[in-house]
């Protein structure tokens, strides 16, 4: 498969700022089984595209066939795969891009039966990650679901492969190249888990710490491109990186902000989900996408304009049933309703808007509604303080939703109410002047 393991790059994997910035040619290859309707085939043929699209391909052809399963040894039937020889010969196709994973045994036969790169989704979706990532532990993490991707699609084939010699005690003229690649990477899988545990310690101090402090945690969730980091900026005033493309953002950003009674809140940006997502990358991925199992309220954001939206809904909800958050209170967010022609139906029976993260009026509905969910997690609490306490005034605007405080008529004290966290060390401070307890 042409894999160079000391530099840990695939042949194909070729980074375009080293060519010149050209653009490979590539043919885009899918099968559509029976359980997968026209539509939903079209859908994911064209996502396949934008992927080719983010990773600096230009997309010349598109092949598809129905079958009633993908064959084992060369996906494509026979006829089909002569077709596709025969067009990469007549278009000079640099690459063919298949829309789903590939065995090590198909991509090992279509290298030898096909005269260009062999690339499948998950490869693609890898090399984009690769590209993305700015943080050491987004850089560890791709690279780390690479190697374990790579680990068992090593080949080795004629001269590659040294004969083992006969005889007792002996080896032949040494380790093949095979073994020596195949351990070299198992070495590298060793050195990068120990370096992303590491960073994870780090993380997770960061998280215990944000803990004790009683914060409550937003974590912004849903598909790649479905406006998330436009969100997270317009609420936090931030400048994450948006673009109208898959996986603008991987690394996770957290940033404090104000809800419409001055309570603070934590918001996460995680990395998006897509189709197929390869379950080397969400194990890969985990320790980031724990900012989102541990959240107390999940933002989800949904592409409300795309046709597709309610399968990938669907989707993410599977991802987060597989790391265990489907059971945290959800806010599903349909944005870019300014690009939404006719009426739009929710997919969803539970808390739902509909928005446009460039409108400001929608932004304040977001807010309103983040903070209507947050106080369904807390405890009320009313209480009558001292004016010599008044500093006190500050931590809970801050650090509750403080629904009124005025001064009483005998100007002695003042009387405050609102809603706290069950766990906050502010409600220590809180129990000593109540009046009435949560």
């Amino acid at each position: 498969m042409g894999i160079d393991p000391r530099s840990g790059r695939h042949a194909f994997c070729k980074f375009h700022a080293e060519n010149g910035g050209t653009m490979e040619k590539a043919i885009l290859v899918g099968c559509q089984l029976p359980n997968t309707d026209d539509s939903r085939f079209s859908y994911s043929m064209e996502e396949l595209r934008s992927l080719a699209d983010t990773a600096q391909f230009r997309t010349a052809a598109v092949l598809s066939q129905k079958r009633e399963k993908i064959d084992g040894n060369t996906y494509l039937g026979k006829g089909k795969l002569e077709e596709l020889k025969a067009l990469i010969g007549e278009l000079g196709a640099d690459l063919v891009i298949f829309n789903d994973e590939l065995s090590p045994v198909q991509v090992r036969n279509l290298s030898e039966l096909l005269d260009a790169e062999i690339l499948d989704r998950t490869q693609l979706i890898l090399q984009i990650f690769a590209k993305r990532a700015r943080s050491r532990e987004g850089k560890l993490q791709v690279e780390l679901a690479r190697l374990e991707y790579m680990l068992p699609r090593l080949t080795g084939r004629g001269n590659e492969l040294s004969r083992l010699g006969g005889g007792i005690g002996t080896r032949g003229p040494g380790e093949t190249k095979l073994e020596a690649d195949r351990r070299h990477i198992q070495k590298r899988i060793y050195e990068t888990k120990k370096q992303l545990d590491a960073v994870i310690k780090h993380r997770e101090r960061y998280r215990e710490r944000r803990k004790k402090n009683g914060m409550f945690r937003v974590a912004l969730v849903g598909y790649t491109n479905a406006g998330k980091s436009t969100i997270f900026n317009r609420l936090t005033d931030a400048d994450a990186l948006a673009e109208d493309r898959l996986f603008a953002t991987l690394d996770p950003l957290t940033r404090k902000m104000a809800l419409p009674s001055g309570y603070r809140v934590l918001l996460s940006d995680t990395v998006g989900f897509i189709e197929k997502l390869p379950t080397a990358l969400i194990a890969a991925f985990r320790s980031t996408l724990e900012e989102a199992l541990e959240a107390d309220l999940l933002l989800h954001v949904v592409d409300g304009s795309n046709p597709d939206h309610e399968q990938q809904e669907k989707t993410v909800q599977k991802i987060l049933a597989e790391l265990g958050a489907g059971h945290i209170p959800q806010l599903t967010v349909y944005n870019k309703a300014d690009r939404i022609d006719g009426p739009f139906f929710p997919s969803v029976s539970g808390d739902y808007l509909l928005i446009s993260a460039f409108e400001p009026e929608d932004i304040r509905r977001l807010r309103k509604k983040m903070e209507e969910m947050a106080v369904r997690e807390m405890e009320r609490y009313q209480i009558l303080l001292p004016f010599p306490e008044g500093k006190l005034y500050s931590r809970l605007k801050e650090e509750t939703v403080l629904e009124h405080f005025s001064v009483m008529k005998d100007g002695e004290c003042y009387q405050a109410s609102g809603y706290i966290l069950p766990g906050h060390p502010l409600k220590k401070e809180i129990e000593r002047f109540s009046k009435i307890r949560a």
